[in-house]
């Protein structure tokens, strides 16, 4: 092969052998010729399996037939060699039984007989023998039927037999093309049933074939040998497609100079158009009546001394090398000198002939500038082709990859794969609308995007490509780093886990409006599985970045294709990689929650309307529990906190440390966004208050304690040690903080852990302005301290509280049931009186629910619960 070999010349071979050059070659012709017995087998065997494969060359050219079964056998020798089971497996794939395993030789071939019994396959070797029988018969039946019009009123004996034969032949040609499989325009594949192939035919040609197979020259005798029953011959010239059909052929085959094929096509188009009109000028000349033949161009032609007068007496080649004259000096326009139209008819066929001749030479020299200029379709295949050649007789790629490479090469030629080309002038939103077209009923049937919007999968169509693919292609290696994302048309492939050891195991099949690629890409790890083509395939595809693009404005529907992995019958296979689809779910929701949470910090309303409509949840929060509102209201963004609540987002939500939106505005100072919380019922709740405002008072954040205070914070707030913040301030000496205190009602008679009180603190810190101002406030507090005495005197004894025989953080299944106890004045009253009610040891102790000891019955809340356990 041309496309394999390269030529040797005599002056790279020598004693020693082939120089290295020819080595690659040397091998390649060594391996034609071995295992001759295995490679007739191959050979016949590859030949019945094209009925049933789907295979790439159409009308691209026998010749490139020829190449791909050459590679195609090479292929199967090879499998024979290594394993004769791995033979018939190929065979069980293409004919797709359950019991593949099970084939043997005679059943397979078996069934291909039974495959060939109905249907004919365009690249079967006999059929190729008879297209290029019926092509010598097209030719001869093309080139003849001007000659028979123009210079036979019925034919001799020998050439009516002739003639009889090959309209015999184009007979049989009708019938084969009732059973002739063809390719599908819009799949590429074969079609093999009768029906579509009989009517296909039946709407194409087959009336102008059956008109073309009349004996009309029989038929013109039997009518009384009437001139206009010949007319019909020229029916006959539609046969002519078949010779352009090889010569086409011809072009794109790499292995005949392309420059030379043209020329010999358009000399082919020149000589047979003039002697068509050779033909027709010598019929306007016969079809006279005898007495006015001397009135026409060659009745009145003199060539020297010799007159064509009596022309019908001429050697008929003679006539016709006149008529042919004649015909290529009008079509050249050199001028008229001894042959010249004569009479009226004669001019009007002329003009005519002149004017197409026109048309003629245009066609003519464009393409013999196209020839020089370079540049058609076919030459770019060619000169591609070429260089993929040399590219993989350069770098000594094997025989499998060598095939698909080639193999893909003629398949976008094939299927015109062209479209960028095509659709690079036309606007970019009526390109939307073509994909929308083609590409969305299949899109819409992909499990991945089941329940997304309408507007997603919009995006998805317009960026989607279509592409071809071969049996036997690999498309995606178990592995390999995946950024194209593919979805299924026609055709099928199957997704194989291949072992350490190299062993295969089929994951699955994948059938139209299935997707693969979408784990590797949306989890951003290797590809899980190798997916191979079983048959041709039409797959569209849409890159890594475009996909991801449009996922992160329709999040929404990024959590939805999410799922739909993990749901679904034909989703078993993730199973194996749920942990892996989950993590990345996680991490996308927390993306997502930083987003929405970076919008909200820069103010940024825009944006972050644009994330809640698109499905972004603004209760979610960051990785310190931080929601949207907690950030618009430490920045003090007023318009942000205000959208944010009327989306009826958690306006009491407490990060992790604790803080509520409030407390964030309050802390920066943000008065506004802080009121506006508050007129939508907002509270401020603050854990261990106490702690909070004493480290307030201890930072000298008076600003702060004030805006806190001001919102309903208790200032008599106790910390771990009962200390109130007035403690505090007092012992820190600072009186503007104690004043703001003592103004927000804190008491001056509590007292600590230690029974100080805060004019104590002051007395200790030894400031005069400090103690008189306590003592003041003390003497204004008397009184009401009196009557807050007796009111807790009298609460005291009103309270009541739940005892559990249990610890706090014990299960559930060692919990019993409580008894309900009234507060007594001290906690040893209240510990005999739980015990003999729930029947435990006196040497018991009461806790609180967060498991601290109780040790004075001031600590107890009313309705409080309270744990006894034995100590």
């Amino acid at each position: 092969m041309e496309s394999v070999m390269v030529e040797l010349s005599a002056a790279e071979v020598s004693d020693g052998g082939i120089v290295d050059e020819g080595r690659g070659q040397r091998r390649n012709k060594c391996e034609e010729e071995e295992d001759e017995a295995d490679l007739s087998f191959c050979e016949s065997l590859n030949r019945k399996l094209d009925r049933r494969r789907l295979t790439v060359m159409g009308d691209i050219g026998r010749e490139d037939a020829d190449d791909l079964r050459e590679f195609k056998l090479e292929s199967l020798r090879d499998q024979l060699k290594s394993s004769r089971a791995s033979r018939f497996n190929l065979i069980s794939n293409q004919f797709g039984g359950e019991n593949r395993h099970n084939f043997s030789r005679q059943s397979v071939i078996d069934g291909i007989k039974g495959l060939t019994t109905s249907f004919i396959n365009p690249e079967e070797r006999w059929y190729r023998a008879w297209t290029k029988f019926i092509l010598i018969w097209a030719l001869y039946s093309s080139c003849f039927t001007p000659l028979e019009f123009g210079f036979f009123r019925g034919l001799p004996e020998n050439l009516f037999i002739l003639d009889i034969v090959g309209q015999v032949a184009f007979l049989f040609d009708i019938l084969f093309n009732f059973f002739l499989a063809y390719r599908d325009n819009r799949t590429y594949r074969l079609v093999y049933k009768r029906s579509p192939i009989a009517l296909r035919y039946l709407k194409s040609s087959f009336i102008i074939d059956l008109l073309s197979c009349m004996p009309w020259d029989i038929i013109y005798k039997a009518c009384g040998r009437k001139e206009e029953v010949r007319y019909l011959l020229w029916i006959r010239l539609y046969r002519v497609r078949k010779v352009f059909e090889f010569f086409q052929m011809m072009e794109k085959d790499i292995r005949i100079n392309y420059l030379f094929t043209r020329i010999v096509k358009l000399i082919a188009v020149e000589v047979y158009s003039t002697h068509t009109a050779a033909c027709i000028f010598y019929y306007l000349a016969t079809t006279l009546p005898p007495e006015k033949e001397g009135y026409t161009w060659i009745g009145s032609l003199k060539l020297g001394d010799y007159s064509y007068s009596s022309f019908r007496e001429i050697d008929i080649w003679k006539r016709y090398t006149t008529s042919m004259y004649f015909a290529i000096v009008t079509m050249a326009t050199v001028g008229y000198g001894d042959i010249h139209a004569v009479n009226l008819r004669e001019m009007i066929f002329i003009m005519i002939y002149v004017s197409f001749d026109m048309i003629l030479g245009a066609y003519l020299i464009g393409n013999m500038t196209a020839l020089i200029v370079k540049g058609s379709k076919t030459e770019k295949f060619r000169d591609k082709m070429r260089d993929v050649i040399k590219y993989m007789n350069r770098n000594g790629l094997g025989r499998d990859i060598r095939n698909q490479i080639k193999g893909h090469l003629r398949l976008q030629y094939e299927s015109s794969y062209t479209e960028a080309v095509v659709l690079q002038d036309i606007p970019i939103s009526i390109r939307a609308k073509i994909s929308q077209t083609l590409y969305m009923p299949y899109i819409e049937k992909v499990p991945l995007f089941k329940e997304c919007s309408s507007e997603f999968i919009n995006q998805i169509v317009i960026r989607l490509h279509e592409e071809f693919f071969l049996p036997g292609e690999v498309i995606l290696e178990q592995g390999n780093v995946v950024d194209q994302l593919y979805f299924v048309c026609h055709g099928s492939l199957e997704e194989v886990g291949i072992g350490e050891d190299g062993s295969e195991d089929t994951v699955s099949k994948l059938e139209p409006n299935s997707s693969f690629g979408e784990i590797s890409i949306l989890c951003n790890i290797p590809q899980p599985y190798t997916v191979r083509v079983c048959d041709l395939c039409r797959l569209l595809r849409i890159d890594k970045q475009s996909f991801t693009n449009i996922l992160e404005i329709y999040f929404h529907d990024g959590r939805r294709i999410l799922t739909n992995l993990l749901e679904g019958k034909e989703s078993i296979r993730v199973k194996q990689l749920e942990s892996d689809v989950n993590f990345h779910i996680g991490k996308h929701e927390a993306e997502l929650a930083l987003r929405v949470n970076s919008a909200a910090y820069h103010g940024d309303l825009y944006q972050l309307k644009g994330l809640i409509r698109a499905g972004a949840d603004p209760n979610k929060t960051d990785y310190d529990g931080r929601s949207p509102l907690h950030l618009a209201a430490s920045r003090g963004y007023e318009d942000i906190a205000h959208f944010l609540i009327q989306g009826g987002v958690d306006i009491n939500i407490k990060d992790k440390f604790g803080n509520t939106p409030l407390l964030e505005a309050l802390k920066n100072g943000h008065d506004r966004v802080a009121s506006l919380l508050v007129k939508e019922g907002v509270s401020l709740d603050i854990d261990e208050a106490g702690s909070f405002l004493c480290t307030a008072v201890i930072r000298g954040d008076s600003d702060f304690l004030k805006r806190v205070l001001s919102n309903g914070i208790d200032p008599n707030s106790k910390d771990y040690d009962h200390r109130t913040p007035l403690h505090v301030a007092s012992s820190e000496g600072l009186y503007l903080m104690v004043k703001l205190l003592l103004d927000a009602g804190a008491s001056v008679f509590l007292k600590d852990r230690w029974g100080n009180t805060p004019l104590d603190e002051a007395r200790i810190c030894g400031n005069k302005n400090l103690i008189k101002l306590l003592e003041d406030a003390k003497s204004a507090q008397m009184p009401e301290f009196s009557y807050r005495s007796q009111s807790m005197i009298d609460k005291m004894h009103t309270r009541k509280c739940t005892v559990f025989p249990f610890h706090p953080w014990d299960s559930k299944e060692q919990r019993k049931h409580g008894v309900v106890l009234w507060v007594p004045h001290n906690i040893e009253e209240l510990i005999r009186s739980a015990t003999e009610q729930l029947d435990l040891p006196a040497e018991s102790c009461v806790l609180s629910e967060d498991g601290g000891k109780i040790l004075d019955v001031d600590m107890i809340n009313d309705g409080q619960k309270l744990y006894l356990i034995n100590q």
